[in-house]
């Protein structure tokens, strides 16, 4: 088998995604090695802010710019579980280098940062993550469950949400509403 690293990708769920986890989401893979995979979804926000959160760990939360951002639902593995990503990397307890500018911490220490405003400048905050077994995700790309490109920064952290999976698309030269949810058929 061919070893492929998709770290630093996206992974576009294909219209044909039955899985209501990852159904017309965006996934950022952090990554991708021969132990399997881990991303996290970026573009599905739940029903909590940045506020709430800190209010449910009893952190202060200095900045009211940032108070009101959404909380995401990364992936179903370890829902009750806060991970950061961000950039840049910054030197935080727990943190996974996914490139030289963007990490993805589980630490509270990065939290805690960012409510006294010292923390990343640019962040999105997840509960859960998504992860492959070994193997799990190249069976899943030729089954077509997903499209794979190369991620964008701007897309994670700058975009409005409802705009990520659609630029994402756009990166492909694809329209997702225009793509067929059977495969091998036009």
């Amino acid at each position: 088998m061919s070893t492929i690293d998709l770290t630093h990708h996206f992974l576009i769920a294909m219209p044909s995604m039955v899985d209501p986890h990852f159904a017309k989401t965006l996934t950022y893979v952090c990554e991708h090695n021969d132990q399997g995979a881990l991303g996290i979804v970026v573009n599905r926000p739940i029903d909590m802010t940045l506020q709430a959160l800190f209010e449910r760990l009893s952190l202060s939360l200095r900045d009211p710019e940032v108070a009101g951002a959404p909380i995401y639902f990364g992936g179903p593995v370890q829902t009750d579980r806060g991970f950061v990503l961000h950039a840049p990397v910054g030197e935080w307890h727990s943190t996974l280098r996914v490139r030289d500018l963007i990490g993805l911490t589980t630490s509270k220490d990065v939290l805690e940062a960012v409510g006294r405003g010292e923390g990343p400048r640019r962040l999105l905050v997840t509960l859960g993550y998504a992860g492959w077994a070994p193997g799990q995700l190249e069976h899943e790309l030729t089954q077509n469950a997903w499209l794979t490109v190369e991620a964008r920064d701007a897309i994670i952290f700058d975009l409005p949400v409802e705009e990520r999976l659609p630029a994402a698309m756009e990166l492909l030269g694809l329209d997702f509403a225009r793509l067929s949810d059977e495969a091998g058929h036009a």
